[in-house]
């Protein structure tokens, strides 16, 4: 097969592509890093003459052209399976809606539950010698997006990293219909950060502690999970694995330190495994044709029964807020969506059953609102329409930077003995006071330092 013959053939330009969308069409937009850009543009100057078009996607890390045009909600509604802040802002001009799903499901259920994919169009790197268009670092549920599309458009991009894995890493020329080369625009990074708050480091030690030599790490992305790797990498801790959603640049950084080999991994050895990743440049070019990584898709990645197969599997992940029940909104505060489900549900249950596995779910235990006041994240109950992400039979390790408290099996007292006990000071009497109305205080509860 001459793929270069059939490349001509097949490519075109952006507005061109674009004019293959009609009113109503449901659009899949690619995910993350995979989303289009040189296509995003284009589909902008033609939004104005087409009504309902619906578009799916998710984790932007820059505002599309299209949610510029003059009165678009009337045009198009983004539809996000999980909300960065440009899609929190979205959702206040009536652009962007949030999709909850388990991260796990997501291609089962494109394969199976959806009944439209139109178009789908995905940034990928450039063509290799075999005729496949890798996605970067973006597996995740990419290849039951093309099993339901019924046009593929490619929109090549020089600078996408070549990540290599076991399988739904890209898409042969063959399954494309179209292919659009871009401007090469640099791809978009998340600032890796400074040094880590006193917070951090606080919760950071706490998690550290209990990390075994061998153990194998999901982290989640935010301040205290970067601080937790850069500890680990000054650490004296050894041979640990990675298998995780979310590729970050803390990988990067424990595996130069020569913290990780995953020697000890009873499953994928030797591979640092992941579905998605979003960093610094330095993070591309390490994912870039490195065969210690393997990027697979999510219902892979993500589902329990592979998580629970690794042994001292580590799971560490943010919340939002916790009620004195156990109950962990990452997600939202009230009705407020300010990410998504994501795989949390699926490691925190992944980890719990894995042999010698811990979860730990870990927040500051307050928060100061741009009003300077500030409010306790450890709350009697969650806030009315927050979301549940974690269920309080699933919650494991909970850590603030006050201490750290296991409520797996515990009862509704000792969830709220443990879990004020970690709250900050200034907060504590209050839920005592609101723990007792809810008759989940003893008075044995009594020795909790207030």
């Amino acid at each position: 097969m001459d793929f270069a013959a059939e490349y001509a053939a097949k490519l075109t330009t952006a507005d061109e592509a674009v004019q293959c969308i009609h009113s109503g069409d449901w659009i899949d937009y690619g995910f993350g890093l995979g989303i289009v850009d040189t296509l995003d543009k284009a589909l902008a100057k033609r939004m104005p003459q087409l009504e309902d078009v619906k578009i799916r996607g998710a984790i932007l890390l820059k505002r599309p052209a299209i949610f510029d045009i003059e009165d678009a909600p009337a045009h198009f509604c983004w539809n996000s399976w999980h909300m960065s802040g440009i899609e929190r802002k979205a959702c206040t001009e009536d652009i962007a809606y949030y999709s909850p799903i388990r991260y796990s499901e997501l291609p089962s259920y494109c394969l199976y539950e959806i009944d439209d994919i139109q178009v789908a169009m995905f940034r990928v790197a450039p063509m290799d010698q075999f005729g496949y268009f890798n996605f970067g670092p973006n597996a995740s549920h990419q290849y039951a997006i093309l099993k339901r599309a019924d046009k593929v458009i490619v929109e090549v991009n020089t600078n996408m990293p070549r990540c290599l894995g076991g399988w739904g890493t890209g898409v042969h020329i063959s399954n494309v219909d179209m292919i659009v080369e871009s401007d090469n625009a640099p791809l978009e990074t998340i600032p890796k950060g400074g040094e880590p708050s006193e917070v951090d480091q606080k919760v950071a030690e706490l998690i550290v502690n209990e990390i075994p030599d061998g153990a194998c790490l999901q982290l989640g992305i935010g301040g205290m999970p970067n601080a937790v790797g850069a500890l680990i990498a000054k650490s004296d801790l050894k041979h640990l694995g990675v298998h995780t959603e979310m590729y970050v640049d803390s990988f990067v950084d424990m595996a130069k330190a020569g913290k990780i080999d995953g020697s000890k991994k009873n499953l994928d050895p030797g591979r640092q495994v992941y579905a998605f990743g979003q960093g610094s440049k330095e993070m591309y070019d390490y994912l870039n044709d490195n065969p210690e990584c393997m990027m697979a898709p999510v219902d892979y990645t993500n589902d329990p029964r592979t998580i629970s197969q690794i042994d001292n599997f580590i799971s560490i992940n943010n919340t939002v807020d916790i009620d004195l029940f156990g109950q962990v909104s990452a997600e939202s505060s009230g009705i407020r969506q300010i990410s998504g489900a994501g795989g949390q549900l699926d490691f925190v249950l992944g980890a719990y059953l894995s042999k010698g596995g811990k979860s730990f779910i870990c927040c500051s235990s307050t928060f100061t609102n741009k009003k300077g006041q500030t409010f306790s994240r450890i709350l009697p109950v969650l806030h009315p329409g927050s979301a549940v992400t974690d269920t309080r039979a699933n919650t494991h390790y909970v850590v603030t930077e006050y201490g750290m408290v296991n409520l797996k099996g515990k009862s509704t007292w000792e969830r709220a003995e443990g879990l004020i006990s970690i709250a900050h000071p200034d907060f504590r009497q209050q839920l005592i006071e609101e723990a007792e109305k809810m008759h989940i205080w003893r008075k044995h509860n009594a020795h909790v330092n207030v």
